[in-house]
């Protein structure tokens, strides 16, 4: 799956076009290499997302194309 596709699914980022944006920005990363938004993503794949002064980093845990709001934190597991 794209990862701006993934960031909009698991609802870390709430519209595709603001994921792609951060993506082509280099602020998002995939197993800490810089990720474009066609980049795929994988189950097990670290992706660490850079917001202004915050980030955070997460574990893909599942792929899914269509996701309900209470369905969509099962996606990825927060890492410290």
């Amino acid at each position: 799956m794209r990862i701006d596709k993934f960031l909009k699914n698991s609802r870390l980022i709430k519209r595709r076009t603001v994921a792609k944006d951060a993506c082509d920005q280099g602020r998002v990363s995939i197993n800490d290499k810089i990720a474009k938004a066609g980049s795929e993503v994988e189950v097990g794949d670290i992706v660490h997302i850079e917001f202004g002064n915050n980030s955070i980093s997460v574990k893909v845990l599942e792929l899914k194309e269509g996701t309900r709001k209470e369905d969509a934190q099962g996606m990825y597991e927060v890492l410290g």
